[in-house]
Formats: C-alpha cells, sequence, structure tokens
C-alpha cells in the first residue's frame, strides 16, 4: 500500500488547512476590505491610512485591493459611501469653459444633492462633521486632499479660492436641507444656479 495521498485526500487536506466553511468569495472579500478600511480611516484619517496598511488589516494583496477600488479614493468613497467619485465628478467641471466653470460645478453639485439616495449620507456626514470631531477630521481630511488637491493641480484657481467655493456651496445645502430656510428651502435650481454661479466664478477665476 503507497503513502501517497489520493486526489481526493488532498482536497482534504486543504480544506482542512483552511478550517471549517467555505472559502471568502469575492463579495464578502470586497466587503472585508471596506470594514478594515473604515477603522483605519477612522483611527489615522485619509492622508494615514496607506492601501497597504488597508490590504494588511484585511489579510489581501494589496493589488485586490486595486482590482475592487482603483485607489484610495475609490476605497473612501465606497467605504464611506460618498455619494459623490471625485474621479467622475471633477472632469466633468473641469471641461466646461472656463468662464463657466463656476456654473458648472454648482449645478453638478447640485444634481448630487438632488437625488435622495446620495443626499442622505451627504447629510449624515455633515451631520456627524458638525458633533463629532473625528468626523469632521475625516471630512476635513478627504476634502483636502482628495477634492481640493485634485483640483488645484487641474486648474489655476487659488487654493483659498477653491475653498471659499466648497464652504458657499456646502453653506447653501445645509440651509436648504437641513435647516430648510425659505424661500431657500423651496427655490428652483435654476434659481439658486442663477444667484451663486457668479459668486463661485469670482472664487475659482479672480
Amino acid at each position: 500500500m503507497t503513502d501517497a495521498l489520493r486526489p481526493e485526500d488532498e482536497t482534504a487536506k486543504r480544506h482542512a488547512a483552511r478550517g471549517p466553511g467555505r472559502r471568502p468569495g469575492p463579495t464578502e472579500t470586497r466587503e472585508k476590505i471596506l470594514a478594515e478600511a473604515r477603522t483605519l480611516f477612522a483611527e489615522k484619517g485619509y492622508d494615514g491610512a496607506s492601501l497597504r496598511a488597508i490590504a494588511r488589516a484585511a489579510g489581501v494583496d494589496p493589488a485586490l485591493v486595486h482590482h475592487f477600488f482603483g485607489n484610495k479614493e475609490g476605497v473612501f468613497v465606497e467605504a464611506m459611501r460618498f455619494p459623490a467619485d471625485p474621479a467622475v465628478v471633477l472632469p466633468r467641471i473641469l471641461a466646461s469653459p472656463k468662464e463657466r466653470i463656476g456654473e458648472t460645478m454648482f449645478r453638478v453639485f447640485l444634481e448630487v444633492w438632488r437625488d435622495e439616495e446620495r443626499r442622505a449620507p451627504l447629510l449624515a456626514m455633515l451631520r456627524s462633521a458638525m458633533t463629532n470631531e473625528r468626523a469632521a477630521a475625516l471630512l476635513r481630511e478627504f476634502v483636502t486632499a482628495a477634492l481640493f488637491g485634485r483640483a488645484r493641480e487641474a486648474t489655476d484657481a487659488p487654493p483659498l479660492g477653491i475653498q471659499a467655493a466648497a464652504g458657499q456651496m456646502i453653506g447653501v445645502m445645509i440651509l436648504r436641507h437641513v435647516v430648510r430656510v425659505e424661500p431657500l428651502a423651496s427655490a428652483s435650481e435654476d434659481e439658486l444656479v442663477e444667484l451663486v454661479a457668479p459668486t463661485l466664478q469670482r472664487y475659482l477665476v479672480p
């Protein structure tokens, strides 16, 4: 009788080495990466949590994180359920003529807030940032590194102008959707664009 293992014995041995239960599938692996990313983003912030550290915490190869999410920005968008991906939104804004970049930016911003499903996590994030320093720091780091940083790279708008434009738009949305101040809350999008876009244009193209 030979000591060599038969094919079925080899299979059993591999299953035993992995332990009980089935091997995690792509969906479970993806969710594991997101869970670990949320923890690291909360502990270290956007800049402090590297893709390699996220992969290590999830027990996967960094290439798999790239495969699922593309880059760290993509991981953050998915992990925090951020409803607007800068990689998609910014090219749309920057493709507009320079003399209309303020209007285009605000229309894209309003489009995100118009959708209730996309608006809900934004409201939750803003409310959290107002009452929780960790949430505020997380939002601040993402906006500074992922949004402002990319906008500065792609346009000659001054950093202070970009931040002022973001503050203007967020302030309007808080009054419109959180505080619900009238007539701002019930104004049409075209009315808001006519009112706010010229100010954004001055911030972005001084």
